[in-house]
């Protein structure tokens, strides 16, 4: 082999490491609790499809006259729905200012054996309508549903 095979070789298989390298990190990192982080509704949570004692999102409205506070004054509880089914949230800390009733939010943090979302984080955009992609497909198909459900209702006996 010539000097310059050699150092191409070198260079080559040098570049090769650095990017096994970097891909491991990469995965390893994914890997790790808390490394991605996937939006799921009240629904998504009671058909067990978010995971069991990892952190993930919950995205959804806030469900009317359902904000309570505590005296302590940061403690703060409220519910998630998808409009099809609800779940409580417990949050400690400052809210955003765009948080409202019947308006989107997601929160981060874990599910309780007692059944109650612990959060340890509250988002919402810029936008005050922001939804995650989940809660807006899964409201979609609710109001889908009861669209389909009345008409079916209204709809005249025939003999």
């Amino acid at each position: 082999m010539t000097p310059r095979q050699k150092k191409m070789t070198l260079f080559v298989s040098v570049a090769v490491a650095a990017g096994g390298l970097v891909a491991w990190l990469v995965v390893s990192a994914l890997n790790k609790d808390g490394g991605i982080n996937f939006s799921f509704t009240p629904s998504d949570v009671y058909d067990k499809k978010a995971p069991q004692g990892k952190s993930f999102r919950i995205g959804g409205l806030v469900v009317e006259h359902s904000v309570k506070r505590e005296t302590d004054g940061l403690t703060v509880h409220f519910d998630v729905t998808d409009t099809a089914r609800s779940m409580p949230v417990v949050y400690k800390g400052i809210l955003p200012d765009l948080f409202k009733e019947g308006k989107g939010v997601v929160a981060q943090g874990k599910l309780e054996s007692d059944g109650v979302f612990h959060a340890d984080e509250v988002l919402a955009k810029h936008d005050e309508n922001y939804m995650p992609p989940e809660a807006k497909r899964a409201l979609d198909q609710a109001k889908a549903q009861t669209q389909a459900a009345s008409a079916v209702v209204a709809a005249p006996a025939s003999k």
